[in-house]
């Protein structure tokens, strides 16, 4: 038995788990139309779309993805209320019911051991003239369906791989790989093997048309134009670093393949000693920014942290402080890491001013700084008037807690920052006690 066999054996649903999903998908349906001919909605038809409809789900996950279609000329208002109206009436059946809203409401549920999405789309004719984003999804099933009879397993191989190298995943807080784009990449290299053999030599800006019909220019690190939409790109969502995470590892395999690729071992929360010893070991600078984390959906929480850790070490690097790497992990606080070279700067400051020739220019500088306190020393070097001057902030955490507001930090987690916000410096983070955040710590670990 092959490797990919074995792991096959371990993923792959038992008949018996294929017909639990069955039964409780027919049951959904049922209720979907039973619930809209209650309501008298007219032209209602129920779906169920994505991986459980398409055969290439995992044992254990059971998700499943009900789309409730309505006629195209339904407006957006009406979509919207019946939608929610009907998928209300299944959920008095449910448990850990949330309304959720994406481009529209959608209801969320946990329906005997199924975590169930019931999602209002419009039944348009094409996937290009899609009046929601959602409305592709029926093409993208029927499209998947249509073409991957037979490499169904492969599938589930490549997206257990994904998962073990941490590239599998569209939402924004991963920026990996979607299902759809895993079962198009099989759909179009014809196996896992094949697909990992031909990732080894990717380089961004590779482009995957398998219908001939892109009419639209991307820039994106891998393009795969949408069978069903000549106009999008499925991999938009793949980060570059995720790209060329997914190569990395796909060369790894080929060298070496192992089944820890597929199960890799769990990372354990780094003890106080491990994060004492790898701070020493470092010898940099750690700076923590904590907050309280907005009570917001991953979609908008997450690229409001990437754009404050952007924005923050551009206020350091800003103010001659050197960025050695950074991170930022949320849970019910969210947090800002910054490793940097030092935390501290010396009280000197080197201003170069304008030429000593421009003479308007150079007579401003000199008189500017010729009677101020900041001024530790004035001369020339390299046909240059130099200021030594002094530092207005030398700390870190001075210069955060000073500066912070100026950041660009996301609409959310700037009210949430100026409320209240704490700066943690080097061990001060051991106060963090929570396991994951300390299994996020290991990114830093010597050897890792």
């Amino acid at each position: 038995m092959t490797l990919e066999e074995q792991v096959l054996e371990k993923i792959k649903p038992s008949p018996q788990e294929k017909r639990e999903l069955e039964l409780i998908a027919a049951e959904l349906l049922a209720k979907v139309s039973a619930a809209a001919k209650e309501l008298g909605t007219c032209g209602v038809t129920p779906k169920l779309v994505g991986s459980a409809a398409r055969n290439t789900w995992i044992s254990g996950t059971h998700d499943l993805d009900v789309f409730i279609s309505f006629p195209a000329q339904t407006s957006r208002e009406e979509l919207e209320r019946n939608g929610l109206l009907i998928a209300r009436e299944i959920a008095k059946d449910g448990q850990n019911i949330e309304e959720r809203y994406a481009e529209h409401p959608y209801l969320n549920m946990q329906y005997k051991g199924f975590d169930v999405d019931i999602v209002p789309c419009f039944a348009v004719d094409s996937a290009s003239c899609i009046i929601s984003a959602v409305d592709r999804t029926p093409f993208h099933n029927e499209f998947v369906k249509m073409s991957i009879p037979g490499r169904e397993d492969e599938v589930l191989i490549m997206k257990q791989f994904m998962k073990g190298t941490g590239t599998y995943g569209s939402e924004l807080r991963t920026q990996g790989f979607s299902g759809y784009l895993t079962e198009l990449l099989i759909i179009h290299y014809g196996s896992f093997r094949n697909t990992i053999i031909s990732a080894c030599n990717w380089k961004p800006g590779l482009t995957i048309d398998m219908m001939e019909h892109g009419i639209v220019k991307h820039h994106d690190p891998l393009v795969v134009i949408d069978p069903t939409d000549p106009k999008r790109n499925v991999a938009a969502a793949l980060s570059l670093n995720q790209f060329a995470k997914f190569i990395d590892a796909c060369r790894e395999y080929t060298d070496e393949p192992t089944e820890e690729f597929f199960f890799p071992e769990k990372k354990k929360p780094m003890s106080d000693s491990e994060l004492i010893s790898m701070m020493h070991a470092r010898g940099s600078s750690f700076v923590a920014i904590v907050f309280k984390a907005p009570d917001l959906v991953d979609d908008i929480l997450y690229p409001q942290l990437h754009k404050m850790e952007h924005s923050i070490r551009s206020l350091f690097e800003d103010h001659e402080f050197r960025v050695l790497n950074s991170g930022y992990w949320s849970k019910e606080n969210a947090l800002i890491m910054i490793e940097l070279v030092c935390s501290q700067l010396p009280f000197v400051k080197k201003h170069r001013g304008p030429p000593v020739w421009v003479s308007e220019h150079a007579r401003g500088f000199k008189e500017k700084y010729k009677q101020s306190e900041e001024l530790f020393a004035m001369y020339i070097e390299d046909g240059f008037y130099v200021a030594d001057i002094r530092r207005k902030t030398t700390t870190a955490k001075q210069l955060l807690i000073k500066r912070i507001g100026t950041c660009s930090l996301g609409k959310h987690i700037g009210k949430a920052v100026a409320k209240d916000f704490e700066v943690l410096e080097d061990e001060e983070i051991i106060r963090i006690r929570d396991p994951d955040f300390r299994t996020f710590l290991r990114k830093w670990e010597q050897g890792k």
